[in-house]
C-alpha cells in the first residue's frame, strides 16, 4: 500500500494553511500546530525542511512565522512530499542499485519504475492551490427499490 508519511501529511496541511492565509504576513508554527492538533516539535522540523527546500520563507521577529516562497498554484504536491520524505520510491531498489542480488534477473523492476513515474506525474499535476479548493459535492445516490412481484415497475 502506498501511503504518505505523517511528516508529509503535516507538510501538506501546513502548506494548505499558509496558502489559504496569503493575506497575512506570516503564520507561526504554533498557530498551525494548534489549528490541526499537530505536535509542535515535529511540525517545526517539517517546516524547517520546507524552508531548506525553498518552499517556505522563515520570517524572524515577534510577528514572525512562515510564508510560501511563491504562489500556491506553482507548488506541486510532489515537491512538498519529496522535500520532507525524499524521492518517491515504490521498490526497495533504486535506479542505480546494481548491488541487489536480483538486479539482473528482476522482472518487476522496470514495470514498477513506470508505475512510480505515473504516481509522480499525478502528484505533480496537483498543486497546493488545488488543496485549498472546496470539494465539489457529489450528487446523492438514489437507491431504487423494485417490486418483488416478478414484474418490472413499468408494467
Amino acid at each position: 500500500m502506498l501511503r504518505l508519511s505523517k511528516k508529509a501529511d503535516y507538510a501538506l496541511m501546513a502548506m494548505k494553511h499558509l496558502a489559504a492565509r496569503q493575506d497575512v504576513a506570516s503564520c507561526s508554527a504554533r498557530e498551525i500546530a494548534e489549528a490541526y492538533e499537530i505536535p509542535l516539535e515535529l511540525l517545526a522540523k517539517v517546516l524547517q525542511r520546507l524552508v531548506r527546500s525553498h518552499l517556505l520563507i522563515s520570517v524572524q521577529g515577534t510577528r514572525g512565522g512562515y510564508r510560501l516562497t511563491r504562489g500556491p498554484s506553482t507548488i506541486p504536491v510532489a515537491e512538498v512530499i519529496q522535500a520532507v520524505d525524499g524521492p518517491l520510491t515504490v521498490t526497495a531498489c533504486a535506479d542505480d542499485d546494481h548491488n541487489c542480488e536480483q538486479y539482473s534477473k528482476c522482472s518487476i523492476r522496470d514495470p514498477l519504475w513506470k508505475i512510480r513515474g505515473r504516481i509522480l506525474d499525478a502528484l505533480t499535476t496537483v498543486s497546493v492551490a488545488d488543496l485549498t479548493e472546496e470539494p465539489v459535492e457529489q450528487p446523492a445516490v438514489t437507491r431504487m427499490t423494485f417490486l418483488t412481484s416478478g414484474r418490472s415497475p413499468a408494467q
